[in-house]
């Protein structure tokens, strides 16, 4: 549907016709992006980006980033749906323990910290520290090694 008025004809006597008093719709003076970054826009690199430039630190080039997520003892029971957990807290009986595969759970291992029930559980990991290890085979539990 064709209108009556054109913009530029709506922008008569605006003198920038919308484009900005800085700018006045000219090309990239002050230059595009985030040039002038140290220089003319260092203000608003300092307030609203502050760090930006510079270095911070060292690379260590022979580190290697592979991170083992490891599991407290004392979150093992989380892992086991609550209405499951219930019932096996009751029961405390080796034949019919929970089995809980923490990989699974994107864990890699358990280590021994904190307080574990005196219920036997059976624990699926690719390590356990010797302190897991003592502490869920003293609640008649079982250590289980997988890839």
């Amino acid at each position: 549907m064709p209108t009556r008025l054109r913009k530029h004809q709506k922008c008569h006597g605006d003198r920038q016709h919308g484009y900005g008093r800085i700018g006045k719709h000219r090309k990239h003076f002050g230059g595009k992006g985030k040039a002038g970054g140290e220089h003319h826009r260092r203000i608003m690199f300092n307030k609203y980006h502050p760090g930006h430039f510079g270095k911070l630190g060292m690379r260590v080039y022979h580190r290697r980033n592979t991170d083992f997520k490891m599991v407290n003892i004392n979150r093992l029971w989380a892992l086991i749906p609550e209405t499951q957990r219930v019932e096996f807290l009751k029961k405390k009986d080796s034949n019919n323990a929970p089995v809980i595969d923490v990989t699974e759970f994107g864990y890699f291992g358990v280590i021994g910290r904190g307080y574990m029930p005196e219920c036997p559980i059976i624990v699926k990991a690719r390590v356990f520290s010797q302190q897991a290890e003592e502490k869920i085979k003293a609640a008649k539990g079982a250590c289980v090694l997988v890839k």
